[in-house]
């Protein structure tokens, strides 16, 4: 009868697709409250020797911020802080997973992806994004065609609001400035405020 419970609540919210029009839902009312959820990027026609390497910045409830990131290690645990925990890798697929269990710590989470040694970057690759959760329904959209050489895309932004938690399609590829790694291209964008040094995780 538990598990015959379980399901149902499972299944009691339909599976989301986000869109320009209709870009953001709460994880919370679509039952994702507990477990793990994995945040999954696929990218089509991607280029032989093309990197793209999957990153995210956080904000704890404590007000500790940072990266997770493959650079400098950086890939997170889900047992502790910041409980993001990067895995995979950019041949066989990256992907985010987030500790539901520890949702009320976060206060906004940005996943991006960033391409490594291609000035052209992202241009005309298209991809999606798929949020699944280990309870509740997913999440799922698409990111559109890239038109400009942007070497940043600012895929998904997770932000608490009140009790719940609530995704965001943010879809947007950032072009940085002479000099500017994509990771401060996000930092400066969505105004993170983080300290850089080449080749070691970001801090407050």
């Amino acid at each position: 009868v538990g598990r015959a419970l379980q399901a149902a609540q499972d299944g009691a919210a339909a599976a989301v697709t986000l869109t320009p029009d209709a870009p953001a839902v709460s994880l919370t009312r679509q039952g994702a409250t507990s477990g793990v959820l994995r945040i999954v990027p696929d990218w089509q026609e991607v280029p032989d020797g093309l990197g793209i390497d999957l990153c995210a910045l956080f904000e704890l409830s404590d007000g500790s911020k940072g990266v997770v990131q493959s650079l400098g290690g950086a890939y997170g645990s889900l047992d502790r802080p910041p409980f993001l925990l990067l895995g995979g890798d950019g041949h066989t697929g990256e992907q985010l997973a987030v500790n539901l269990d520890r949702g009320a710590y976060f206060r906004r989470v940005l996943v991006f992806a960033a391409v490594v040694g291609d000035p052209l970057g992202f241009a005309d690759l298209h991809g999606t994004v798929a949020l699944r959760p280990e309870h509740g329904a997913g999440v799922d959209f698409a990111l559109g065609v890239c038109q400009v050489p942007s070497t940043v895309c600012a895929l998904a932004l997770l932000t608490r609001d009140g009790a719940e938690l609530v995704v965001r399609r943010e879809a947007r590829y950032l072009l940085p400035r002479p000099g500017v790694s994509p990771q401060r291209t996000v930092d400066y964008a969505y105004g993170w405020g983080l300290s850089w040094t080449p080749d070691r995780p970001a801090r407050t």
